[in-house]
């Protein structure tokens, strides 16, 4: 059966129609037999089930049983522009086209609708008799073939209708088909219109199956589905008994047809306007898809996460203050998206706002090319339902943050994004993913590189970590070799500190002692180990400092981290020389201060004095380094970097001399005629 410009209509081949059994004519015999003899009729309604006492699923169950493929093609779309303009009768004018319906197929469905007699059972087995032998058909082609079939006798009876007295051919055909005789009642244009219109909801879902869309994706498409044979029954059935009314065989009651028919669509609206929904959902997020995937700027891809296309979208919030630009103010910016849900996020957001503290200072200043003021933090909370507790939860976390953050009492529009695990991959636990201005990720999620460094992972990309494990890796190889049963744990704080001066020593563990066991620290959860170098084995403190030696370098430096190494050896001297002693603070990996044995000191000592900064700058180690920073200070101005004269020292040698002031200790350059400092008084980066 050829029902479209198919390559072998085109060629004048056409598809034939094989009916059950391999055999046209002997099944055609049987079944107007069966439908159409005197004799047979009362004795074929014994067994043939009447079709309004079956239940839908009986009916399913039937007509699937008559369906195989839907491998022949059928261009339903003419069809139905067809048969709606005839059926309905308006004047739209249907293009000329190359479409050539199998006429004969056609002709033999209406023949069989036409010979079929008056009872129920009849129509029901005419109608699985013409699904059988368009078994090989998709759902919607089965019921506008039938359709047209139809249109063929309904189309005939309108013409002729029309005929006037003037048209000698028109009134004797018209008179041939008994049109005057008729008396067609108002139910069968009411019941063919009504079939008509509901055939959208049917052409409308075999479209979006057509589509290809992920059953899971639109689980309505094939919830659907166990409307739609049903639906496609008792439209041909509806024909079928339409057609007998017509032809003056039957007199059905065609209300009991649309009332079954009804009931069908109305079930299958339900899925249609759910299938519309999903699909409408799975096609915003493909677009999504693809603005993330390749987004026009960082403004552009965050809108891709977090932008409702409708009027209620998310507002962004600065602390507590609306920001009206929304996403605008992230134009040109690196943004570190902390993505969580609500629970035991305090360490978090604790760590970020320490972040955001120290991403003010220097802000201008360059560093690896970046700079601090371009970076900002913006937090996308993740919550499957935003009931009044979690709304309130929220509202007090936001409150203390200083940075952004995205209030959306709905699911994210980009909900799915975010959890894909080939684009960020949220599973649940935090995550910090890095974009730049361009909206590209440059690192996945940074989490775990800002709790282990800080604000010293900036610009936080992966790189970042690599060169800051290398920077002091070396190190702690030394210090553990030297340290037997040192155990770096990432949510410890580590002192490890010497020296010669033995009393200094002992002071500075005495206060270390104190502070670890004081109330401040166990509020902010805060856990110090501490070890002395050489304690237990004094032999091992030059084994350190050979190691140390070790490191130098003679030659120029390559790479960055290279120089950075160097600055560290040369420090780590500078606090050898120390008379009082020395420490290196650090929390976890990442150490976070070289310094000197007397500000040090001084610092625990005076511990009350910065307690509170413990909590106010969100960690141990910031409070501790900018006390000891002052304190350093003060010491340097009271014992100034000073001026050695040479005849202090024997003038036939020129003597590496260090610096007399024990805050600065570096070796001192040679003038013609005395030593003086380099150091100028100027801290760096490790408090020495």
């Amino acid at each position: 059966m050829s029902f479209s410009n198919s390559p072998a209509a085109a060629t004048g081949t056409s598809v034939q129609l094989q009916h059950v059994g391999g055999n046209a004519t002997t099944n055609n015999s049987l079944i107007q037999k069966n439908a159409t003899s005197p004799h047979s009729h009362h004795k074929a309604n014994n067994y043939l089930p009447n079709p309004f006492e079956l239940h839908d699923s009986q009916i399913l169950d039937k007509v699937y049983l008559s369906h195989v493929t839907d491998d022949e093609y059928c261009d339903t779309d003419i069809i139905f522009e067809l048969v709606s303009t005839l059926v309905l009768q308006s004047n739209t004018q249907i293009p000329v086209t190359g479409f050539k319906p199998d006429f004969p197929t056609l002709k033999l469905i209406s023949c069989q609708m036409i010979t079929t007699r008056s009872a129920a059972q009849s129509v029901h087995q005419t109608t699985l008799w013409i699904l059988q032998n368009l078994r090989s058909y998709s759902w919607d082609a089965k019921a506008l073939i039938t359709l047209a079939a139809f249109a063929l006798e309904y189309g005939n009876y309108l013409h002729l209708n029309r005929v006037t007295a003037t048209d000698p051919i028109g009134n004797s055909l018209r008179q041939l088909n008994q049109v005057q005789t008729r008396k067609i009642s108002t139910d069968i244009p009411e019941l063919v219109n009504f079939i008509v219109h509901k055939l959208l909801h049917l052409k409308q879902w075999a479209d979006w199956s057509a589509e290809g869309y992920d059953p899971e994706d639109v689980p309505a498409l094939t919830e659907a589905l166990q409307e739609i044979p049903v639906f496609v029954y008792w439209t041909i059935a509806s024909l079928v008994a339409s057609t007998g009314n017509i032809v003056g065989v039957s007199n059905y009651k065609l209300s009991e047809y649309r009332e079954r028919l009804s009931g069908i669509v109305q079930k299958l609206v339900v899925h249609l306007n759910n299938c519309k929904e999903q699909i409408s959902y799975i096609d915003d997020l493909f677009n999504r898809r693809k603005i993330f995937d390749k987004p026009k700027d960082i403004v552009d891809c965050l809108k891709a996460l977090i932008h409702h296309n409708g009027t209620d979208s998310p507002q962004i919030h600065e602390g507590a203050i609306h920001v009206k630009t929304g996403l605008e103010v992230f134009r040109q910016k690196h943004v570190l998206v902390f993505i969580s849900s609500l629970d035991s996020i305090e360490d978090e957001i604790s760590l970020l706002n320490s972040i955001y503290e120290r991403l003010q200072e220097n802000s201008k200043e360059p560093i690896k090319g970046f700079k601090k003021e371009d970076f900002k933090i913006l937090w996308i909370p993740v919550v499957n339902n935003w009931d009044d507790i979690h709304k309130e939860r929220f509202r007090a976390l936001k409150s203390g943050i200083k940075w952004y953050a995205v209030q959306y009492f709905n699911e994210l529009p980009g909900h799915r994004i975010i959890t894909d695990p080939e684009r960020i991959g949220y599973i649940g636990n935090p995550i910090i993913p890095v974009f730049n201005p361009q909206g590209y990720i440059t690192n996945i999620d940074a989490m775990d590189l800002i709790f282990q460094w800080g604000i010293d992972a900036f610009p936080f990309r992966k790189s970042d970590g690599i060169d800051l494990t290398l920077k002091w890796k070396w190190l702690w190889d030394v210090i553990k070799k030297a340290t037997p049963g040192l155990q770096v744990k990432g949510d410890r704080y580590i002192f490890i500190y010497g020296g010669t001066n033995n009393k200094w020593i002992q002071d500075f563990t005495i206060e270390l002692e104190k502070i670890k066991r004081h109330e401040t620290l166990k509020r902010a959860d805060v856990i110090i180990d501490n070890y002395q170098l050489g304690k237990d084995d004094p032999n091992r403190v030059p084994s350190f400092w050979i190691g140390v030696e070790r490191k130098k370098q003679n030659k120029k430096h390559q790479e960055a981290v290279d120089c950075e190494i160097q600055d560290i050896v040369k420090s780590l001297f500078c606090l050898k020389r120390d008379p009082q002693g020395w420490i290196i603070l650090s929390k976890g990996q990442n150490i976070k201060l070289l310094g000197h044995g007397e500000p040090a000191y001084q610092t625990l000592a005076e511990f009350q004095n910065w307690k509170d900064r413990v909590l106010e700058k969100e960690g141990f180690d910031i409070a501790f380094k900018e006390y000891y920073e002052m304190k350093a200070k003060e010491l340097s101005g009271r014992e100034p970097c000073e001026v050695v004269n040479v005849d202090t020292y024997s003038s036939n040698v020129i003597a590496t001399i260090a610096c007399p002031n024990p805050m600065c200790g570096r070796v001192m350059e040679v003038s013609s005629v005395h030593y003086k400092c380099c150091h100028r008084d100027e801290p760096n980066n490790f408090g020495v």
